[in-house]
C-alpha cells in the first residue's frame, strides 16, 4: 500500500467511526441537536481543509481537473460529491434561512471548497439552533 491508499483506508476508517459514534449518541438518548452538537462537523471540515490545503501545496489546483476527469470512476465520484451537496443543502438552506442565515454567501464558499464550507455551514446551522432563538442575528 501506498501513502495515499493508507491515507484513503485510514479517512474510510474515521469517517465509519465517526458515523456509528454519532448514531449510537442520537439513538440510545433519542435527544434533540445539543449545544455541543456543532463542534462534530465544525472538526471535520477544520480536518478536510487541512488534507486539501496539502495536496494544494504538494499538488496545486490545477490538478483537481484530471483528478476529476481521468476515468468514468473518478467522473462517478465527481458527479456523486455534487449530488451529495446538493441533497444536504436541499436540507440545510430552509433551516439556515430560518436561522436568519444567508445561504448565497455559503453557495459561493461551498461552489469554492464543496464539503469543506457545507460542513461549516452545518456546523452554523447546529450552533445557531442551539443557541436559541433570542440570538439569531439576519444574514450571519
Amino acid at each position: 500500500m501506498n501513502a495515499f491508499e493508507i491515507a484513503a483506508l485510514t479517512g474510510l476508517l474515521i469517517i465509519l467511526a465517526w458515523l456509528v459514534l454519532a448514531m449510537t449518541l442520537r439513538l440510545d438518548t433519542g435527544r434533540s441537536a445539543q449545544a455541543q452538537d456543532w463542534w462534530i462537523p465544525a472538526i471535520a471540515a477544520i480536518a478536510l481543509l487541512g488534507w486539501t490545503l496539502f495536496c494544494l501545496i504538494d499538488e496545486g489546483f490545477l490538478a483537481v481537473i484530471p483528478a476529476i476527469s481521468l476515468s468514468a470512476w473518478s467522473n462517478q465520484v465527481w458527479f456523486d460529491l455534487l449530488l451529495a451537496i446538493s441533497v444536504a443543502l436541499a436540507f440545510l438552506v430552509p433551516e439556515a434561512r430560518r436561522l436568519g442565515m444567508n445561504p448565497w454567501i455559503w453557495f459561493v464558499l461551498i461552489a469554492a471548497s464543496g464539503s469543506i464550507a457545507l460542513l461549516g455551514m452545518l456546523a452554523r446551522v447546529l450552533y445557531l439552533r442551539a443557541q436559541g432563538p433570542d440570538t439569531i442575528t439576519p444574514g450571519s
